[in-house]
């Protein structure tokens, strides 16, 4: 859990009930009620670069960014810039490619880019703040997945094996081009189909990994979240890379969040299940950049809602688990 999250649990809540979405299920993004019909959705992210083009970690900061709003059921309009910038070490002209490379992610979610702000910093940091709208009926949230529910996930996982392993020059960059497709696609086509057919429950999967992302889901919920852990749609090399160690600190800090309320159940050798390795365990923990969303819809719609990601090309629709009634483990991993 991230240090705001530690701090803004000790925090009073803000009180005014146009404010439909806060702090309190750490939803991916506020919303607040302007009218019956229109609610502003709000959110922002930053961090440093991830890959060493300038233009491709534009794009991709700016998708992450755009995500929370998807996530929330949104449509992106206005974006500012933040930007942390060396300009006394570095070119400014690396600057301006990686505020190319967001504007062009900015104009594919058919939004624009209204300003930003800028600092001095010892490092590269890039991001934006994104302001969305939604209608207050449909919003998405974390919270409301339901007990008989299924769970489908919109892209695959790991974006932090690869982007680590580039750094250390373990892969190659054609090894890496899949990992940059998948950052830099936008969630717009998960977050029609989501609303198209209806679902109890979504979030985006970034900084938690998928079985943080989805612990917060079920904790909002009230139920347990049951994953198939060789369901989960890979990147080609992710699992491999665990395999050699290649994760972030993001993985352990995860792990030790969710702590004991994690339960991998033990499979039966008699049916023929294969055991969950420890690499796959660390690897659906690890953080994820601009991951896929994460959407737990009713059973019996399931299979519509597989159907209507593929035809809005999404890079996966994987069903990947199940929600359960609420036990002291709110996610198990199953094989």
């Amino acid at each position: 859990m991230g240090v705001l999250a530690q701090v803004l649990r000790s925090q009073a809540g803000s009180h005014d009930p146009n404010l439909l979405v806060g702090t309190d299920t750490f939803d991916d993004a506020g919303v607040y009620r302007l009218k019956d019909s229109t609610a502003l959705v709000l959110t922002l992210d930053f961090f440093p670069p991830l890959v060493d083009d300038p233009y491709e970690f534009g794009r991709i900061a700016a998708a992450n960014s755009l995500s929370d709003v998807y996530a929330m059921g949104g449509r992106p309009i206005t974006v500012l810039n933040i930007v942390g910038f060396p300009d006394k070490e570095l070119p400014i002209e690396i600057l301006g490619e990686i505020l190319r490379g967001g504007a062009e992610r900015v104009s594919a979610a058919g939004a624009i880019v209204a300003g930003g702000h800028s600092v001095r910093d010892a490092e590269i940091k890039y991001g934006l703040s994104v302001t969305g709208l939604v209608h207050p009926d449909r919003i998405l949230m974390n919270r409301g997945a339901k007990v008989g529910d299924v769970l489908v996930l919109t892209k695959p996982i790991g974006s932090a094996q690869l982007t680590t392993a580039a750094k250390k020059g373990v892969i190659s960059q054609s090894d890496l081009a899949e990992a940059i497709d998948v950052m830099t696609d936008l969630n717009a086509g998960a977050c029609a189909a989501a609303l198209e057919i209806g679902v109890h429950a979504a979030t985006d999967v970034t900084g938690f990994g998928l079985i943080g992302h989805a612990f917060e889901m079920a904790e909002a919920s009230d139920v347990t979240i049951e994953i198939d852990a060789h369901a989960v749609p890979l990147m080609e090399h992710a699992l491999r890379l665990a395999r050699d160690g290649v994760v972030t600190r993001a993985c352990q800090s995860n792990l030790d969040h969710v702590g004991t309320r994690l339960q991998i159940r033990a499979p039966s050798v008699s049916a023929g299940h294969a055991a969950i390795e420890e690499e796959l365990i660390k690897l659906l923990t690890d953080a994820q950049t601009s991951g896929g969303l994460l959407l737990s819809v009713a059973a019996d719609r399931a299979d519509a809602l597989v159907i209507s990601l593929k035809r809005h090309k999404t890079r996966a629709a994987a069903i990947i688990g199940r929600v359960v009634a609420s036990s002291p483990h709110r996610i198990t991993l199953v094989a």
